[in-house]
């Protein structure tokens, strides 16, 4: 007889401490998905949603890696998941991604001249020094700023 699959996962232990933060940032998400973009540019409708999923890649990445709150098998249940990015956290852990936004600021073939975005070019070396990253709208997150 073929086993009965339940929907119940099974939470590790100290996910009450990072639920309801998480929790928060779901319905953030939620209210960005549904917020009408009337008047907004194309590209501008999606910048909140990628702040968010920012925001909780690197809360789960600041408890497990900086401050060393929670367990390693609580860290790998958020990143299976899907409460955190694992390829963007993967960038934060090599040396010159640590500020990274989106993946995609970092693919040569979403850009011009296949090049990284304009976010990634440190502040010193900018012609104009307030810029807006089209893809996400960062305002810069070269390691060196």
């Amino acid at each position: 007889m073929p086993k009965v699959k339940t929907n119940r996962v099974k939470f590790p232990e100290g996910w009450e401490l990072i639920e309801p933060t998480l929790r928060e940032l779901q319905a953030k998400m939620r209210e960005a998905e549904n917020d009408p973009h009337d008047g907004k540019r194309k590209c501008e409708t999606l910048w909140p949603i990628f702040k968010i999923a920012h925001q909780k890649s690197r809360y789960v990445f600041d408890l497990y890696h900086r401050r060393k709150e929670i367990s390693k098998e609580l860290y790998e249940f958020c990143l299976d998941q899907g409460y955190a990015d694992r390829n963007l956290i993967a960038k934060w852990k090599k040396p010159g991604y640590e500020r990274l936004c989106c993946l995609r600021c970092m693919q040569p073939r979403d850009h011009n001249f296949q090049t990284t975005c304009v976010c990634r070019v440190p502040k010193h070396l900018r012609e104009e020094k307030v810029i807006e990253c089209v893809h996400c709208g960062c305002g810069g997150c070269a390691s060196g700023d």
